[in-house]
């Protein structure tokens, strides 16, 4: 059976301080070097589950009632074929307060757009404007399953129905570059492996951490 009709089924029967630029050269047997790197990891996270986990309580914006967000991005990861940089020095410069608060509508907050600049975006070598820039190209090339969108209740599904609905949906998606992550049973994220140039591939081993079973996806509300 297909996999979006698999969720219908189921929904009919219910009726997720700046790094100082270095003076001397970069030790280029160290992981953490700018523009060194062979890959990235788009991550998409359920803000429902998050609302529901830490967000709501924390008073996150994303998590107001009536906002009815499904997936937001948490970050574009730049990713070595075993393991992934992280913190990397570099000379660029940081993002302002109002470039960060501008992918407010992607990632859910200015913060976690900061946040995720200085941890992976300053890995990927790039400017902040062209990293976040690509960080929206990469979200948008990716077809979300209306289905998942439209949850009226909260759904226990296998976790292999999710990734198939994902590659229905995007037929050049791999099955090994696309992983459904979970914590306390629950839908935590989809990440889709992809080149420099956002085709998709496959994910390292270390990337393919598949839940097993069925978990909970929570309803956007």
């Amino acid at each position: 059976m297909r996999p979006l009709i698999v969720l219908a089924a189921a929904l009919a029967a219910l009726a997720c301080p700046p790094a100082l630029a270095q003076t001397a050269a970069p030790d280029l047997d160290r992981q953490d070097v700018a523009g060194r790197f062979d890959h990235y990891v788009l991550s998409l996270s359920w803000s429902p589950a998050w609302c529901a986990r830490e967000g709501a309580e924390s008073g996150a914006r994303q998590c107001a009632p009536g906002r009815r967000l499904g997936f937001t991005v948490h970050g574009l990861w730049p990713q070595h074929e075993t393991g992934w940089p992280a913190d990397c020095p570099s000379a660029r410069p940081d993002p302002s307060r109002r470039e960060t608060a501008a992918m407010a509508d992607l990632m859910g907050s200015g913060g976690l757009a900061w946040y995720q600049w200085k941890k992976h975006g300053r890995c990927s070598g790039l400017p902040a404007q062209d990293y976040f820039a690509l960080t929206r190209r990469a979200a948008a090339a990716i077809r979300l399953p209306e289905t998942l969108a439209r949850l009226p209740r909260d759904i226990t599904l296998p976790a292999s129905v999710i990734e198939d609905a994902f590659i229905e949906a995007n037929p050049a998606l791999r099955r090994d570059g696309i992983t459904v992550t979970c914590r306390s049973r629950s839908l935590q994220e989809i990440r889709i492996c992809l080149s420099k140039d956002l085709t998709p591939r496959a994910c390292g081993p270390d990337a393919q951490r598949d839940c097993k079973g069925s978990i909970l996806i929570p309803a956007p509300r």
